[in-house]
């Protein structure tokens, strides 16, 4: 994957035949406008109290030892060379959340000259934003459409998931998203739900139904036809150790074709930065909370040598501990991807604060609650640096491998597992193939193939190491890469299974060379079972005792530049 990073002379192939279309049609995505009529029925269903939705099957999901069932090995997501590598973020506030201010077009614009091809506009769901702010931001993302026409907008919502955390809905452009988005959130959104006393609290375990119930809808509204897709990836997973183990598998087991992820890396990197070197000094992303003894997951309790409510090497610690949470649910041999996103409120030393304040620069939460928005922002001159965030595109990226740039592509990539995450420009892009001694053309990230026990795997890695400064003014050395792998031994019995202990570093590979490809490969010999494998990389600076590992990120000073790495998506093996 080739990361168009930095500015407009985008990289996308290695080979420059490709070229992106000047501007993006949504025509195809338009459709007759459906009116929902709330009934006692509909809410019913959605909760699944009347006739059940459908279960999709899974993207490539089939368990360990499907050919032992009668099942025909297949390949999903086969290796290609001519792919659009779009960057991109689906984590984004505006003036219609109430902790962010920037209009659309501020947010989009800044995106798109920090690279991106695309974005999701996301602010948080609640009873103002359900009554009030989707009506609004409709008409801004539409605008920003025919203003940006090369860049991808997407609708979506923050949604508080009922008995969890936050999570990012996407729908692409169509008549019917609005209503789809109002009503989803009217149904499912915890804070709705709460306000009107149907939960006891937003983050109460009396919630967790809804959040099933709400997924199994949006799968219904794609059945139907009502809209052409939807997706869900969970945001800043453990930042509170309120998504439990449990909760996610319900969540991807009850809508598999919609449920596809999380963020391996949360947005706020820079509430890092010391207030020594002017920053915020808190935590990087803000993860700076305590366990939670009413709410948190006992599980995610820290020990004397981790704490899941803390990022490691910026990345959340449910992706960043090998043989953890996330790589427990790889281990089932089923699809959940990561991101990495910049959740943009309010961007460190920038210099404009909330067009409605109460006191110095806090937001008037009054006025939003009346109107679901804020004025726009007003330019004050002076630098914040109690701000803890990066524009769209300044740091983190989430970056699909696409045949197209259409919005409907762009999802189907993003369900497809189609992802590589990057920060601070780290590496330009990565090239993932994994062949065997079965299949020469092999798969990509999120992709499947299959071998015949005793036969080889071999996994290469071919990266574009950092051609050209980042936003903070350096070009990164990438010291590192890991080749992560684990058994895939089927779904759990207990579905609070946090750790995959036979997850393992399987190689480190030592990058000696500071430009063009670095090219590592690495051969799995005599397969006897059926396995996963991951990359990720490192400048080095920063690493656990170990000499490996990410380390876990110092409270108030965590330089976020100063401790840069990539991951990659999983590659499934299926032994035959």
């Amino acid at each position: 994957m080739c990361d168009s990073t930095h500015n407009h002379n985008h990289v996308h192939d290695h080979n420059h035949e490709h070229q992106h279309q000047e501007t993006l049609n949504i025509e195809e995505l338009s459709g007759d406008a459906r009116t929902f009529e709330l009934t006692r029925r509909s809410v019913m269903q959605a909760l699944g109290l009347g006739a059940l939705s459908s279960v999709f099957a899974p993207l490539g999901a089939a368990p360990a030892g499907a050919a032992d069932m009668g099942l025909t090995p297949k390949t999903v997501n086969p290796w290609k060379p001519y792919r659009f590598h779009l960057a991109g973020d689906h984590h984004i506030h505006t003036q219609y959340s109430r902790d962010a201010m920037h209009t659309v077009d501020r947010q989009v614009s800044k995106g798109t000259e920090y690279g991106l091809d695309w974005m999701v506009i996301t602010d948080h769901g609640g009873t103002a934003h359900q009554k009030y702010s989707v009506d609004m931001i409709t008409k801004d993302i539409s605008a920003a459409r025919r203003t940006y026409g090369n860049t991808a907008i997407f609708q979506g919502l923050e949604w508080n998931v009922p008995g969890a955390e936050h999570a990012t809905v996407i729908l692409p452009p169509h008549n019917t998203t609005p209503s789809v988005l109002k009503q989803f959130e009217l149904l499912f959104d915890g804070t709705v739900l709460a306000d009107a006393k149907k939960i006891t609290n937003a983050n109460a375990s009396d919630g967790e139904p809804y959040a099933v119930a709400g997924l199994k809808w949006l799968a219904d509204q794609v059945k139907s036809g009502t809209v052409p897709m939807a997706l869900m990836f969970a945001n800043h997973p453990t930042r509170k150790g309120l998504d439990s183990p449990a909760e996610v598998r319900a969540w991807r087991d009850a809508a598999p074709g919609i449920a596809m992820g999380w963020e391996g890396a949360p947005g706020h990197q820079a509430a890092g930065i010391s207030t020594a070197d002017g920053g915020p000094g808190s935590g990087r992303g803000y993860y700076d909370n305590s366990f939670d003894e009413k709410y948190s997951y006992a599980g995610y309790r820290a020990t004397a040598t981790e704490n899941p409510l803390r990022t490691y090497g910026g990345f959340d610690w449910a992706t960043a501990r090998v043989g953890g949470l996330w790589d427990s649910l790889l281990a089932e041999g089923k699809p959940w991807w990561i991101t990495a996103n910049s959740d943009s409120h309010q961007m460190f030393k920038e210099t404009f604060v909330g067009g409605n304040l109460t006191t110095g620069i806090n937001l008037d939460s009054n006025y939003y609650n009346t109107t679901g928005r804020y004025d726009n922002p007003v330019d004050k001159g002076v630098p914040i640096t109690t701000y803890g965030d990066y524009w769209p595109g300044y740091y983190s990226r989430t970056i699909v491998s696409s045949i197209s740039k259409s919005y409907l592509t762009l999802m189907r990539a993003l369900k497809s597992g189609l992802i590589l995450t990057t920060h601070g420009g780290l590496i330009d892009g990565a090239d993932i193939r994994v062949t065997t001694s079965d299949d020469a053309q092999g798969v990509t990230t999120g992709g499947r193939t299959f071998v015949t026990k005793g036969g080889t795997v071999t996994a290469t890695i071919t990266i574009d190491l950092a051609s050209r400064a980042n936003y903070a003014g350096f070009i990164p050395l990438l010291k590192k890469v890991d080749l992560i792998s684990g058994p895939i031994t089927g779904p759990v019995t207990d579905q609070q299974t946090m750790f995959a202990p036979n997850t393992k570093v399987e190689k480190t590979f030592e990058v000696s060379q500071t430009s063009g490809q670095a090219v590592f490969t690495y051969t799995y010999k005599n397969v006897g079972d059926s396995f996963y494998l991951r990359y990720r990389g490192s400048d080095g600076k920063v690493l656990a005792a170990n000499g490996v590992d990410p380390a876990m990120d110092v409270m108030g000073n965590s330089n976020p530049w100063n401790d840069l790495w990539f991951y990659s998506n999983p590659v499934f093996i299926d032994a035959i």
